[in-house]
């Protein structure tokens, strides 16, 4: 399955707790649907003492968003935008915004 987002994108959050937040994506989960980004959705983990981590304490870690909720930033300008996918001319496939589409057809 395709999704409209992949790792090292920048995207904003346009809906649920972190709306209006934006970031990099670190990771996808095709699966799942879900996408963790950096800086939004942080969520607080309790460790224990180890021999690692001889003091323990409370860790800040980044929890997965679903990717309805995320829109990509289109780098041009700065917006979030829409994406689709079409065929180059070598037939590949490839993303655009749809914000350019009539600017991407001539």
């Amino acid at each position: 399955m395709k999704l409209h987002i992949k790792k090292g994108d920048k995207v904003l959050v346009i809906a649920g707790n972190h709306k209006g937040e934006s970031g990099e994506i670190q990771e996808v989960n095709v699966q799942k649907q879900r996408a963790i980004v950096t800086g939004v959705n942080l969520t607080s983990r309790h460790n224990k003492p180890t021999s690692e981590n001889p003091q323990g304490g409370i860790i800040k870690k980044e929890g997965s968003i679903h990717i309805s909720n995320l829109m990509v930033i289109d780098p041009s300008t700065g917006k979030a935008a829409r994406t689709g996918r079409k065929a180059d001319g070598s037939g590949k496939m490839v993303r655009f915004f749809k914000t350019k589409k009539a600017e991407a057809s001539k």
